[in-house]
């Protein structure tokens, strides 16, 4: 186990799993999202990602680190034929999300979650099976000791192209500029990836539909100011 854990060059790219401790009804609301979506990596990887979903979707998206779910939520009401895997491994922001699920009155049918390393989902899925990669507002880890733990690196690149369909579209969202420019240097690098901006707004406008989320706002309260990136699987 200590060997394969060396292999999967993976460094704890989240923090803590536990916040605050959860009411009955989160409680409640997490275990129902968590019996009704979780995928279990268990099973046998399916031939076509979209047999995870009991609907019918005609293209799969995946979020990582979906935070309290903000964006998460709006994009499966905005596309409503599109699955949606997210993950998150903080257990409170699941929690948040199991809840606004809950209110709306039960799992998504085009929704499925994963609650642990987004590496070993990656590993999981399909080649080429994901049409577009949300990396929105990661940890940026500061401190210079730390930068071996951000999300972005050479080797998630390789698993971000492995399970992208050409023309996919991997986009990645910061108020850090010195995560913001780490992440331009990794994807220029990376063969596997394109910047398509033509312009300053294409990497200072939200993206279409964006709703905004919790810690975006921070951010610009204060004073720092949002990138949003996307790359093209070539």
């Amino acid at each position: 186990m200590a060997e394969e854990r060396r292999t999967r060059s993976t460094e704890a790219f989240f923090g803590r799993r536990h916040g605050k401790r959860l009411r009955p009804r989160q409680d409640a609301a997490l275990a129902a999202l968590l019996d009704g979506a979780l995928i279990d990596l268990g099973e046998a990887t399916p031939a076509d990602v979209r047999a995870l979903f009991p609907g019918s979707v005609e293209n799969v998206r995946l979020e990582i680190g979906f935070g309290g779910g903000e964006h998460l939520l709006s994009e499966l009401a905005r596309h409503p034929q599109s699955g949606f895997i997210g993950v998150e491994p903080f257990v409170n922001g699941m929690a948040k999300l199991a809840s606004a699920v809950d209110e709306a009155g039960g799992v998504p049918s085009n929704l499925r979650i994963y609650n642990d390393d987004a590496t070993e989902l990656l590993d999981w899925l399909p080649e080429a099976s994901i049409s577009g990669i949300d990396l929105l507002y990661p940890d940026p880890w500061p401190k210079k000791k730390h930068w071996k733990r951000r999300f972005v690196n050479s080797v998630n690149l390789d698993r971000f192209a492995r399970v992208l369909k050409p023309g996919g579209r991997f986009r990645f969202a910061s108020d850090i500029d010195t995560y913001v420019d780490w992440t331009l240097l990794h994807c220029d690098a990376h063969p596997a990836f394109t910047w398509p901006a033509q312009s300053a707004d294409d990497w200072r406008e939200p993206y279409e539909g964006w709703p905004g989320t919790r810690y975006e706002a921070k951010a610009i309260r204060e004073g720092r100011t949002p990138a949003y990136l996307t790359f093209l699987r070539v």
